[in-house]
């Protein structure tokens, strides 16, 4: 069991200003000094699994494209480490994307010109008014082949912390001299901060699964804030997903928490503290064709802001 700690207020950390500590004992100053080493190293570490997720956009990059009047502007970005984007998705790679405001149940979410360099600005129409605001957002990639070096492959299967039986199944590939071929596909949503007024129904509302490939929506009707009890669900296809390795990050710290959704696709955190967090996920699918096997897999991101009371 593990609480989240303070940081030295000496110690520099990349995008982070807590790190993960023992409740049941307090630690030295070395120890706690190690412990935010391994933090940076975790931001630093080989990284395969790319994840891709919808964010509100850095000064810089509206500085670089104009926004569209009386309307949404998000920021799609890819990397090896959330929150820190890194490579941009091509305009042409959007396979679909929408938005939803408490009055709208869905508007198109288009590119805003072509990609930055290391993010794509999309833009989507808002009336105004509260229950005008676009205030839930999702999007869908096309499909990408890619075939993996044998070397890379455990990494990646590492870092999305792939189950038993892919493990089992690629290394009787391997021994059989087979290549990792994969065709993934990658599906994103966010939720973005909701008014004062909002009623449960009307919050639920806009948390509705859309029947996505692979999407993770907050359930209920309350607000995500720090301290309470939160119910996240996995989905696929519309359907519950268990069993499926979900982490949750951070803007703050490196360090993620692990769970596995539950027989109903569920999850459940309490978040220590507020600010930007990331749940991400890859579901792989393991190959069927024995003359040319190739593997499936579909990446999940669900970014979310939680409130401090």
């Amino acid at each position: 069991m593990y609480t989240w700690a303070v940081a030295p207020k000496g110690l520099k950390m990349p995008a982070t200003q807590h790190i993960l500590s023992s409740p049941r004992r307090r630690r030295s100053a070395a120890a706690t000094m190690l412990i935010a080493l391994l933090s940076l190293a975790a931001l630093a570490r080989p990284a395969f699994a790319h994840d891709s997720w919808l964010t509100l956009p850095q000064a810089d990059e509206l500085a670089a494209r104009t926004p569209r009047p009386n309307a949404l502007t998000l920021s799609l970005t890819t990397g090896n480490r959330y929150p820190l984007g890194e490579f941009a998705v091509a305009p042409a790679s959007l396979a679909q994307a929408a938005c939803r405001s408490q009055r709208a149940p869905s508007v198109p979410l288009r590119a805003l010109g072509d990609a930055l360099p290391r993010s794509l600005l999309l833009s989507a129409a808002q009336g105004t008014g509260d229950d005008a605001v676009l205030r839930s957002c999702w999007l869908e990639l096309a499909a990408f082949d890619i075939q993996i070096e044998p070397p890379l492959v455990q990494v990646y299967l590492n870092e999305i912390r792939a189950p038993q039986a892919a493990r089992a199944a690629w290394a009787t590939l391997l021994a059989s001299g087979q290549p990792w071929r994969e065709r993934y596909r990658k599906f994103a949503r966010i939720e973005l901060p909701l008014p004062a007024a909002a009623t449960p129904a009307q919050i639920a509302a806009l948390r509705r699964p859309q029947g996505l490939g692979l999407e993770i929506v907050p359930i209920g009707g309350a607000p995500l804030a720090v301290g309470q009890p939160l119910l996240f669900q996995v989905l696929r296809d519309g359907k519950p997903l268990p069993d499926l390795s979900v982490e949750l990050v951070s803007e703050r710290n490196p360090l993620g928490v692990w769970r596995q959704s539950d027989v109903n696709g569920h999850l459940r955190y309490t978040l220590p503290f507020g600010g930007r967090w990331l749940l991400r996920a890859t579901q792989l699918e393991l190959p069927t064709d024995e003359k040319k096997p190739a593997w499936k897999s579909r990446f999940v991101t669900l970014e979310f802001e939680a409130a401090s009371r």
